[in-house]
């Protein structure tokens, strides 16, 4: 059931923000904007000393020593861009003061929590606004207020602990931040709903460096935008209230099948698939290990109750019973590091490595160099659709170090219509998701281009893919025309712009 740890052993990865006025955060030590102050003009090193004493965080520059480290992403191959700064943003009028720098200066600017984001985009040659240090987690009766800097596996340990939880991915290390924008599917998806479902409201520091509160009746245009939209287009989320569950035991399973019969299962996991039991979440991955060898197919899954019946359904659906089921009861934060590869380890230890926020000295958790490109799939794959993926992986040596993804979508994600948040994805069946090892492209081209007959039209923003034709369809469909109304009305001179920055 280690899905991470499987893909981290290939060096891949699965992975992984009438109205009111404004609500500011209690007065700060200095008057905003006092960074952006001196004259206008080329940026130099006074410039960004201003900015330094007028944080509260923390700047990193070229040549500190741990510029180095505050550099990275979690993919390696982006450790050669070389921000001008990096500012560890203590609280919303740090980002402020940093929205008000890069305005004054004409700096580009990049929005940081994890550093997971596909395309390298959480990074740039400008000011790099990063939110790790916003990682509070604090419980409100049945919600939750949660720093945008704060990763899974620490969402995941402080609300367990009162037996509370809010779905969201696998990946410990990836941020609540970039998660929720874009949606956030995981693992409890179809018992609960997106990560973006159960969000209340959000505080966003937007590109004139007012702090708004975003709820259903404040500003509910770029809460609606923050449900779905996409991280680094509206502004930086700071913070955000969210519903919780209750927790309890999980069950995890995990089916094998010779390869042989690859076609069969998935052929019947997707007739299966509708038929299932909200509380169970289940992704079908065919991986091809880095050394030449025969490929694997395999259901893992988790569910909330007995999940025998339903596989046993499963396995007739199929034609065949599997290796396993596997089944094993675990608690829920046990669950939640079993499918984020981390199992067995402290919670230190499902950190990366490091003493800058977010990090921990005794993190163990490994960075990943991959690339990937994905299909939202809104109704079962053909037999020819299925017999052209399988052969994907059938040609030598060709697919060695790739995956293929199908994960679950339905249960209480097609509950909410496509426009009610920005996530429009509601009538997908599954998440496929293509991976490949490294940045060797050819094989992911190839077999997303040779499935985009049969599977194209839709794919996830979290997914983020930076040669995708036509992505602005792709990400948001019929919410498109919306979102670039609220970019035009928060941001309208692009301060937070990258390749596929909405408007």
């Amino acid at each position: 059931m280690e899905r991470r740890a499987f893909l981290a052993t290939t060096a891949l990865s699965a992975l992984a923000a009438g109205c009111s006025a404004d609500e500011p955060d209690p007065p700060p030590r200095r008057s905003p904007g006092a960074a952006a102050s001196a004259s206008f003009g080329p940026t130099g090193a006074a410039d960004w000393n201003a900015l330094a004493r007028g944080l509260d965080g923390r700047l990193i520059r070229p040549g500190d020593a741990s510029y180095d480290q505050a550099k990275r992403l979690y993919i390696p191959r982006y450790d050669r861009v070389r921000p001008a700064g990096i500012a560890y943003c203590d609280h919303a009028q740090d980002v402020a003061e940093c929205v008000a720098f890069a305005n004054r200066r004409r700096l580009p600017v990049a929005v940081r929590c994890g550093g997971h984001n596909y395309a390298g985009w959480s990074t740039g040659p400008g000011l790099v606004i990063d939110v790790s240090a916003m990682g509070t987690v604090e419980r409100d009766g049945e919600r939750a207020v949660v720093g945008a800097g704060t990763r899974l596996i620490d969402l995941y340990d402080r609300l367990s602990r009162d037996g509370r939880g809010v779905p969201g991915g696998t990946c410990p290390t990836v941020g609540v931040a970039g998660l929720t924008l874009g949606g956030g599917v995981g693992v409890l998806s179809r018992a609960y709903g997106l990560t973006c479902d159960v969000l209340e409201s959000v505080r966003v520091v937007t590109a004139d460096g007012r702090v708004l509160t975003c709820d259903a009746r404040r500003e509910p245009e770029l809460f609606w935008a923050c449900r779905g939209g996409g991280g680094g287009n509206f502004g930086v989320a700071v913070e955000f209230t969210y519903r919780t569950h209750e927790t309890a035991d999980l069950t995890t399973f995990d089916l094998r099948w010779p390869w042989a019969r690859a076609a069969a299962v998935i052929k019947g996991w997707q007739r299966w698939l509708p038929s299932a039991a909200d509380g169970v979440w289940s992704s079908v991955q065919i991986n091809a290990a880095p050394a030449a060898g025969v490929p694997t197919i395999e259901i893992t899954g988790v569910a909330l109750t007995d999940a025998g019946p339903g596989l046993q359904r499963l396995a007739a659906a199929v034609g065949s019973e599997p290796d396993g089921p596997n089944l094993r009861r675990r608690s829920y934060l046990a669950t939640m590091q079993q499918v984020g590869g981390c199992a067995g380890r402290t919670i230190d230890g499902c950190h990366a490595q490091g003493d800058l926020p977010g990090q921990r000295l005794a993190g163990r958790f490994p960075r990943t160099d991959y690339a990937g490109k994905s299909h939202v799939v809104l109704r079962p794959l053909s037999d020819d659709a299925v017999d052209t993926l399988v052969a994907r992986f059938t040609r030598g040596n060709e697919a060695a170090g790739r995956s293929v993804l199908m994960d679950a979508l339905g249960g209480a994600i097609g509950r909410l219509r496509p426009a009610d948040t920005a996530f429009p994805h509601r009538a997908g069946l599954f998440c496929m998701q293509y991976l490949a090892n490294g940045d060797d492209r050819a094989w992911l081209r190839g077999t997303h281009g040779a499935m985009e007959p049969y599977a194209g039209g839709a794919a996830y923003v979290n997914y983020i893919d930076p040669e995708l034709a036509g992505w602005g369809q792709a990400y948001y469909g019929p919410n498109l025309d919306r979102l670039t109304k609220v970019k035009a009305a928060y941001d309208p001179r692009r301060l937070f712009r990258f390749p596929q920055a909405i408007g």
